[in-house]
């Protein structure tokens, strides 16, 4: 399944001016980085992929609509997936990539 066009735009368009963004096809999807982090990617799967602290990975999984983030069959620590209903709104959205950013912008930039 190819990553929902719409919300890469919608990614796109809240982001839009920030230092240091790139945008790279990874993991079926389309991921958004600052400075070379991944903060949030539109998922091959549908919905969000969104890093956030390793140490509040169960916080933001107690959120509606969210579930861990399974790479290799084990839970990944500092990421989440949000699906389709948890960001269908412009608020809702713009919560969850605020949340990848400041994530992202908290690691040493990689050249």
């Amino acid at each position: 399944m190819a990553y929902d066009e719409d919300l890469a735009y919608r990614i796109r368009e809240l982001l839009a001016g920030q230092a240091g963004l790139d945008e790279r096809s990874m993991f079926g999807g389309l991921a958004f980085l600052l400075d070379g982090n991944m903060a949030v990617c539109a998922s091959g799967r549908g919905g969000l992929m969104v890093r956030v602290p390793p140490d509040e990975t169960a916080e933001y999984l107690s959120a509606a609509h969210t579930t861990p983030m399974v790479m290799g069959g084990r839970e990944t620590r500092g990421w989440i997936r949000v699906d389709a209903a948890g960001i269908s709104t412009k608020a809702a959205l713009r919560r969850w990539v605020d949340v990848g950013a400041a994530r992202a912008r908290e690691l040493p930039p990689k050249g």
